[in-house]
């Protein structure tokens, strides 16, 4: 059923963001920070994890990639859920879900027990960024979406930034599994304030001439599938780094936990960073009259091309260089991500918003399932790092060409029939 129309929180489109979209903004940012610890607090406890239980590199390939699977997979039934109930309550019980999958982790002794902790844990996040989209689409304007969508980003990056730094130096003083069992416990406490200040579950943007489109419609359009294939290179970089780069720091460069907790969460951090500032920077660039189609396509495309530079970090022998060029590509992907769902949510309008967002994270988060498992398989066949990097590059750079000539005008698709 479709929920009847309530007002918005939204504020006139070049005002600042009120107050009460501030909170909600907040909370959406908050969830998909709990959202990539808990997805990436396995990559981090990796190097303990295999030697706890005898795990090979294929093995904690396919651990990393086997989230991806349910992930992926069930970003369409999310799709479809948030645009025909409650966006409010369907991105809460995910949230539900993923804590108590991310408690179990820390209680299952093998392989296969944490493979079903990972799929659980996949199918629960899975409502994430529909829900975002939902929300976003439908009590945000087009100048504030940048912003929007950087406070999530930020989130996002921040998350895997907390979760190396804290969660190395917690789990080389009190193990891994403790770890996991308090974020389970803490992740759920999201709940609370998101019951408090959730807001109406219809926007003020929720456009009064477009209808919500279909699966197929939206598979018809070109600019869709630039989308499905911008995020899919931008994922298969974010996942390489969040699923390996620990074990690579550690394995390869000989890093201790400890300094490699402080890299991951340094690089993590300069995501987090860009993508507050080219939020910030390409909404006013809107505001003050600039191309949406201009402003957002520099971001998607420019910062992929940047961040294709991830190849020379294998082959710089000097650490603290090679250090500084994985800041330079993260600062990169930082510029793409705040931007990219702003794409995708404009495009779509508020009606389809949920559905085109499932719909481009199923086909993006393939990257998820061939990432982390060709990886595995690389360093397992060659004893290195370098040909994953390698491959890395390549795929982040077809992403560009993805943004900047397969991805149309950046304008809500005028779906025919109107209700």
């Amino acid at each position: 059923m479709t929920n009847a129309p309530t007002p918005s929180l939204a504020t006139p489109e070049h005002a600042k963001i009120s107050p009460q979209l501030s909170r909600v903004g907040f909370l959406l940012a908050l969830s998909i920070f709990i959202n990539y610890i808990d997805r990436g607090n396995l990559s981090i406890a990796a190097p303990l994890i295999q030697d706890d239980l005898g795990l090979s590199a294929s093995q904690l390939g396919i651990l990393f990639s086997s989230f991806f699977w349910t992930y992926a997979t069930f970003q369409i039934v999310s799709g479809w859920l948030v645009d025909h109930f409650s966006v409010n309550w369907i991105l809460a019980a995910g949230v539900l879900l993923w804590s108590a999958a991310t408690f179990g982790t820390g209680l299952v002794h093998s392989f296969f027990l944490l493979l079903a902790m990972r799929l659980i844990l996949g199918a629960g996040e899975s409502v994430s960024y529909p829900s975002y989209s939902k929300i976003i689409a439908g009590h945000f304007p087009e100048s504030q979406r940048g912003r929007a969508n950087a406070l999530i980003c930020a989130g996002q990056a921040g998350g895997p930034a907390f979760g190396t730094l804290l969660g190395g130096l917690l789990m080389a003083q009190i193990g891994w599994r403790l770890f996991f069992i308090v974020l389970g416990i803490g992740g759920s406490l999201w709940l609370l304030p998101w019951a408090k200040f959730k807001p109406p579950d219809a926007g003020s943007f929720e456009s009064k001439s477009f209808r919500a489109a279909s699966i197929l419609e939206i598979l018809q359009q070109r600019s869709a599938w630039g989308t499905f294939a911008g995020l899919f290179c931008y994922n298969y970089l974010s996942y390489f780094l969040i699923t390996w780069l620990p074990s690579y720091l550690v394995r390869e460069r000989h890093f201790s936990l400890q300094r490699m907790s402080v890299v991951s969460a340094g690089a993590f951090f300069a995501i987090a960073a860009s993508a507050m500032l080219s939020g910030w920077i390409s909404d006013r660039w809107i505001a003050a009259g600039g191309s949406v189609t201009r402003v957002r396509k520099i971001f998607t495309g420019t910062g992929p091309i940047l961040a294709s530079s991830i190849v020379l970090v294998s082959v710089i022998a000097d650490h603290a260089w090679a250090v500084t060029m994985l800041v330079i590509v993260c600062v990169a992907m930082g510029m793409c991500t705040s931007n990219l769902w702003a794409v995708s949510q404009t495009l779509a309008g508020p009606a389809t918003a949920g559905k085109w967002t499932g719909l481009q994270n199923f086909m993006g988060n393939f990257a998820g399932w061939v990432a982390p498992v060709l990886t595995g398989f690389i360093v397992d066949r060659t004893g290195h790092f370098f040909w994953a990097f390698a491959i890395t590059g390549g795929v982040t750079l077809l992403g560009a060409i993805a943004w900047f000539f397969i991805v149309g005008r950046v304008e809500q698709v005028a779906w025919q029939h109107p209700q």
